[in-house]
């Protein structure tokens, strides 16, 4: 009967060892306009809440053009006193590397024509292509430069504008914070640009969803696809949700930095798939201008990179999907 005890004993000490405990938590919040989740698994338990949200508002000082005193918001406004610094020069050496191989079409000194067209922090213009030609020159990256701490720019009236990788690379920041902690397996979700690592306690991976393009519905409605995430991170763009319309024109929130005319091409939505998700938020972006052929052979032609494409058919107008080689790989289920 001892024999037996110690037998059950020694049994459960391995299986325990061999499975040790972890704890899981999940907080939620509400940051650059939009909602936070980080979902994450540590031995101790211990919540990171307040850390993160210092580390949310500390970057807000630095990319948010909503506060006035941020970095990003000196640089437009030309204070010669503003110094770069490192987070500021990865925003910008990652938008530089994405308006090279996209051929423009993502660019961060896009913003006098967002805000032209009513889409950035002012008030909506009357644009005609007058005035499109006048914003022009005041848009393209290579019209600015980083040099030893300091912003040049061609003329002082270009203006930056990281909205379009920014999120992405807030999630990347708490994904670095969450490692300097010890934790290897969590799930950061920031306006739904995502990037999951390591698994949960059972391996199963992190499971997302991308969401079915409609006008009026609320976020995660309908889903189109589900993708499990396999320490990757994924971020959508899509021109369903921000627009307007005058006299029965649709105005998409996607301005082209090249023609300075909002796009009117096919896609509904990209989703981008990447190492981590400032690049696959900026890759998003760039798709979405680019337009549905050209993105696909752009994504082909880039071995990092993958996307699903939600898009509406020339022909009969009906919502259809097409997706990268390699993306399928990720496709844990398609939802009827």
């Amino acid at each position: 009967m001892r024999l037996f005890t110690i037998v059950l004993w020694v049994i459960f000490f391995a299986v325990s060892c061999s499975e040790p405990s972890t704890k899981k938590v999940k907080i939620q919040g509400e940051t650059q306009g939009t909602y936070y989740v980080v979902t994450y698994y540590d031995p101790e338990g211990t919540n990171f809440q307040n850390e993160i949200e210092f580390q949310l508002a500390a970057f807000d000082t630095i990319a948010s053009m909503w506060v006035k005193q941020s970095l990003i918001s000196r640089i437009n406004r030309n204070e010669t006193s503003t110094t770069i610094n490192p987070d500021f020069t990865q925003l910008y050496n990652q938008s530089k590397e994405i308006y090279n191989a996209s051929g423009g079409a993502f660019d961060p000194t896009v913003g006098p024509l967002v805000n032209a067209w009513g889409f950035g922090f002012t008030d909506r213009m009357k644009v005609d292509s007058a005035v499109v030609d006048s914003l022009l020159p005041l848009v393209g990256f290579k019209r600015v430069t980083l040099e030893n701490g300091q912003i040049q720019k061609e003329d002082p009236r270009i203006q930056f504008d990281f909205n379009a990788i920014a999120q992405g690379y807030a999630v990347d920041l708490i994904g670095k914070f969450l490692e300097s902690k010890g934790i290897s397996d969590y799930l950061i979700d920031i306006g739904g640009e995502v990037l999951g690592r390591g698994s949960k306690p059972n391996n199963e991976t992190w499971k997302v969803g991308i969401e079915k393009p409609a006008d009026n519905a609320q976020y995660g409605d309908a889903l189109e696809a589900i993708v499990s995430l396999k320490n990757k991170a994924l971020a959508t763009s899509g021109n369903y949700r921000k627009f307007y319309e005058e006299d029965g024109v649709r105005y998409s929130h996607t301005i082209d930095p090249v023609t300075g005319y909002p796009v009117t091409h096919s896609i509904l939505s990209v989703s981008v798939l990447a190492s981590d998700c400032a690049s696959a938020d900026g890759w998003a972006t760039a798709c979405m201008v680019l337009g549905l052929q050209k993105s696909l052979e752009l994504i082909k032609s880039r071995s990092e990179l993958e996307a699903f494409f939600i898009y509406s058919d020339s022909t009969d107008g009906t919502m259809k999907t097409i997706y990268s080689e390699g993306f399928g790989q990720y496709l844990e289920e398609m939802p009827q």
